[in-house]
């Protein structure tokens, strides 16, 4: 009997959706994991900064921060980082999350070009 595999704890969002929920004004949690200084250089309005080189700082206080069941999706430079931030809340009992697919890199080329990249 084949086993049937186990669902990923979080699926991927494109840049496209993600622009549309926003201009929707869709409830969501919105996580940044990039550094600072990456973020003085291109940000997206509405996101939290939980950089993960200070997983120390705010790892310890995620429940407290934010609500386990709550859509959620993560935003990096290109989608790695936050696929390990949405690995790694999907570990702390979080649900429904999602990974962006691409980054602000592919958020600044396909959705809004006045975004800056670097």
């Amino acid at each position: 009997m084949a086993m049937s595999p186990e669902p990923p704890p979080f699926q991927a969002m494109s840049v496209e959706t993600l622009a549309q929920r926003l201009a929707a004004g869709d409830d969501l949690q919105l996580i940044d994991v990039r550094e600072p200084d990456e973020l003085a250089l291109a940000s997206l309005p509405r996101f939290v900064n939980l950089p993960l080189s200070q997983f120390g700082v705010w790892g310890d206080t995620i429940h407290s921060q934010l609500e386990a069941d709550k859509e959620t999706a993560v935003l990096c430079h290109h989608g790695m980082r936050s696929a390990q931030m949405c690995a790694w809340l999907a570990q702390q009992g979080f649900t429904n999350l999602h990974n962006i697919s691409g980054g602000i890199d592919a958020y600044s080329t396909v959705v809004d070009r006045s975004v800056p990249r670097y």
